[in-house]
């Protein structure tokens, strides 16, 4: 037996033999290509093993074993799994996918887009939606503005606009700027500003300030402004 036909041999359960790596998929065309591959074509299944690459849309994903239903595009993939779609580079142990619109990673989170960053043992990924971002078990967040740490987190990248809830850290090392607080509404795409509230602070030069809430605008000189209230 050739290599090329090793590798489209299935295993059949209630299935034919369909041309190697070719699924029709509702909405979107989609390919799994790996060294074993078994598909039912009643529920439209497929389990792949061994060097798997699954393309869904623009998005390619690669991992060692990975399930894909053609009739849902619901699909997990897991084992050193790498992402990419558009901008997007994301690494983790697990992937669920519901098709296009929704991306659930977990295990290690790290993901790279552009200028901006984010690791996270989980992370929500809507591609759809100018890439929301939910991370529900607290993660970090970086752009060119600086760092966001918060035990929740959500925001949107093509925005640059990232919201904390609890133990909120902001860390912006060109300004020699530290702060925190209970919550952090950070803009940095549009508005160059980050908003504290509940127990904020802000450390600059030596100077401390406190507050219940704090607003500090991000100059482009590489200052900080202050508003208290």
């Amino acid at each position: 037996m050739t290599s090329r036909m090793k590798r489209i041999a299935l295993t059949m359960a209630l299935t034919a033999v369909l041309p190697w790596g070719q699924l029709s998929a509702a909405g979107e065309p989609s390919e799994v290509n790996a060294d074993n591959l078994e598909y039912d074509m009643s529920t439209g299944l497929a389990v792949a093993t061994g060097d798997v690459l699954l393309k869904q849309g623009t998005s390619k994903m690669t991992g060692a074993k990975a399930t894909y239903n053609t009739k849902t595009q619901e699909g997990t993939i897991e084992g050193n799994v790498i992402v990419v779609r558009d901008t997007l580079r994301m690494t983790c142990e697990r992937l669920v996918t519901n098709g296009q619109e929704k991306l659930v990673a977990s295990g290690g989170v790290q993901g790279v887009d552009g200028v901006k960053s984010f690791t996270a043992s989980q992370v929500e990924y809507y591609p759809t939606k100018n890439k929301y971002i939910k991370i529900p078990g607290g993660g970090t967040v970086v752009d060119q503005d600086g760092t966001l740490t918060a035990s929740y987190m959500e925001g949107w990248l093509d925005d640059e606009h990232y919201i904390g809830e609890g133990n909120v850290h902001v860390l912006s090392g060109s300004r020699n700027l530290e702060a925190g607080g209970d919550h952090a509404d950070f803009v940095g795409k549009k508005e160059g500003r980050v908003v504290l509230t509940g127990n904020a602070w802000a450390i600059q030069d030596n100077n401390t300030m406190k507050s219940n809430k704090m607003t500090l605008y991000l100059d482009q000189n590489g200052k900080a402004k202050v508003k208290q209230k």
